[in-house]
């Protein structure tokens, strides 16, 4: 019995320091790869919900004109009208549409 405790007691298992390092290196080289990756893909992502925004005021405008006539129409007056729903959070979308020529062509 003594025998089997003495085993049991030097029996230790356990990381080395040298292996806690290796770990801790290959953590820091995955996150400096990961940080930038993160950061690229919430610019896509930014660009591309500005690009949708833009195209729904082009829709809204087309829409706009179908009912009235001219050939300009301001974001606001968008909203006003209730052909745009307006967000939530304060919205930073301003500008203007134009149309010349069957074009719609949409301005900050």
């Amino acid at each position: 019995m003594r025998n089997q405790i003495k085993k049991m007691i030097k029996k230790e298992n356990g990381f080395t320091l040298v292996e806690l390092l290796a770990v801790l290196v290959i953590l820091g080289i995955i996150v400096a790869i990961a940080i930038p990756a993160v950061g690229n893909i919430i610019d896509n992502a930014r660009g591309d919900a500005n690009e949708a925004e833009q195209e729904l005021v082009i829709d809204a405008a087309r829409l706009y004109f179908i009912e009235n006539e001219g050939t300009e129409v301001d974001v606001e007056t968008l909203i006003s009208e209730g052909y745009l729903e307006e967000r939530g959070e304060a919205s930073d979308l301003t500008g203007t549409v134009t149309k010349s020529d069957g074009e719609y062509t949409y301005t900050e």
